[in-house]
């Protein structure tokens, strides 16, 4: 386990929308509420920050596969009342709303049939594959609103240098209300948070 460390998590600013794409009654550039702009048939897929539609990046397949199979170790070793999901929505707050790479959130109290978005008090763990798009946000923007909603574990996966991923493993202080780096993983991840999970990484990606 790495030295701990406090990393900066504050929200970098994002620019408006990307590209020429409007409505003529609801312009992107517009201020709107999660339950407004889900009505909108926009040709991609959207994160809602400060209100402003912006447009989620293009991944690649080191990102997909890696994701994949987080999720799938994730979802095998979850216990009652735990579960895992694959960019699941997590609504923030009327106007901020995020789909994490991998979300693993307890299920008491919600209906997960017909729920659109997780609140963040049900949301243990969210993971973000940083992939050459998102990189900011997954380093920044992301983690600074997770812990702000006290979100209490974060996983950020890089890629290596030898293409296999390292998993940097954040913990919630509670007092300052940041993450802090308890872990950095190559080769095999092993926790005990959210529940006890082994995760051969050099199994994650195929060379």
């Amino acid at each position: 386990m790495s030295a701990v460390r406090e990393v900066a998590m504050t929200a970098m600013p994002i620019d408006g929308p990307v590209g020429d794409h409007q409505e003529s009654s609801h312009p992107l550039s517009q201020l709107r509420t999660y339950e407004q702009a889900k009505h909108l048939d926009l040709p991609f897929d959207w994160d809602l920050v400060d209100g402003v539609i912006v447009v989620r990046g293009q991944t690649n397949q080191w990102h997909d596969q890696v994701r994949d199979e987080l999720y799938s170790a994730l979802r095998g070793a979850r216990v009652a009342p735990y579960a895992a999901n694959v960019e699941r929505c997590v609504l923030l707050d009327e106007a901020n709303t995020t789909k994490p790479d991998v979300v693993v959130f307890d299920k008491t109290g919600i209906d997960v049939f017909e729920l659109e978005c997780l609140p963040p008090r049900n949301v243990l763990l969210t993971v973000e594959v940083v992939s050459h798009g998102t990189r900011a946000n997954d380093r920044f923007r992301k983690p600074g609103q997770y812990a702000d909603k006290g979100i209490p574990y974060y996983w950020r996966v890089e890629r290596g240098i030898d293409d296999l991923p390292i998993v940097h493993e954040f913990h919630r202080d509670e007092e300052k209300g940041v993450y802090l780096l308890v872990a950095q993983h190559e080769g095999v991840l092993r926790t005990s948070v959210p529940y006890p999970v082994e995760i051969d990484l050099a199994a994650v990606v195929e060379l």
